[in-house]
């Protein structure tokens, strides 16, 4: 049976109101090979307007092929009247989350990833880029739990919200029509990178028409710049929105090289 938890067990903050859409959830899928004791948080793509099942079920269940813990993250969405910070509000509340279960359930709460898709890689370069330590005094005890990812995987990610390489659809779900630059500028991840910016792996296609590949390139730059280990996969060929591909439109080999990635960092078996 598939475990879907609230991650607010009542209101979210800045709830518009209490249907599904207001209520954010995390939903597991358990290991299908043996355990590694990591755990992976998917965030769907959808331009911040709806939430691809491809890029959510579909990654959890492969990640859970690998031996990791999955979870997707169901986040409050732009189509529904929310803007940031609502959905970065939803990543951190996921990761401390996953991290508060880690400890008791004998996963590891050091091996906390998260991977997006487009918008969902977006989110992702965000949490990447605007975490926090925690509250130690909270009377919540998630809340005291950090919401650091310890690693990252974004696929064709949004990260510049500039002109020319913003993708504007999710721009204006996230910020709306007449966004503050000062916002722009924050929620670009390629400018938010530091030195405690955890690990990336990074792939794209050049021929993406939705999202350029520059976004790979100038968060794959930032982390350079800044000292942290990534890993950047460009391949020629492939839509926008690939995912794992299908049988009439096969995705280049990101997934081998996700796993060799993630055995270097202790996430995935060796083989």
């Amino acid at each position: 049976m598939t475990t879907v938890l609230p991650l607010w067990p009542q209101r979210a903050p800045g709830a518009l109101g209490d249907q599904p859409q207001d209520r954010p959830t995390l939903t597991y899928f358990a290991p299908t090979a043996p355990a590694t004791g990591a755990t992976i948080i998917v965030f769907p793509g959808g331009g911040y307007g709806m939430l691809a099942p491809h890029e959510g079920e579909g990654y959890a269940r492969w990640l859970a092929g690998q031996g990791l813990h999955a979870w997707v993250l169901q986040y409050r969405l732009g189509t529904h009247g929310y803007r940031h910070p609502s959905m970065l509000h939803d990543a951190a509340r996921a990761v401390r989350t996953v991290r508060h279960l880690a400890r008791s359930t004998g996963r590891d709460p050091a091996r906390i990833g998260v991977m997006g898709s487009s918008a969902g890689g977006h989110l992702v370069a965000t949490i990447l880029t605007h975490f926090d330590a925690g509250q130690p005094g909270a009377a919540d005890p998630i809340d005291r739990e950090s919401s650091r990812p310890d690693l990252g995987i974004l696929c064709y990610p949004v990260i510049s919200l500039h002109e020319p390489h913003a993708h504007l659809g999710s721009r204006e779900n996230l910020l709306g029509p007449k966004p503050d630059p000062a916002l722009i500028d924050a929620l670009s991840a390629d400018l938010q990178v530091k030195r405690g910016t955890p690990p990336a792996f990074i792939w794209h296609t050049v021929a993406d028409n939705a999202v350029p590949v520059e976004n790979a390139l100038i968060f794959a730059s930032a982390l350079r710049r800044a000292g942290v280990p990534f890993a950047l996969s460009l391949y020629e060929n492939g839509v926008h929105g690939l995912g794992l591909g299908t049988a009439e439109q096969p995705a280049p080999p990101w997934t081998t090289d996700l796993v060799f990635w993630l055995q270097g960092r202790g996430f995935a078996a060796i083989q």
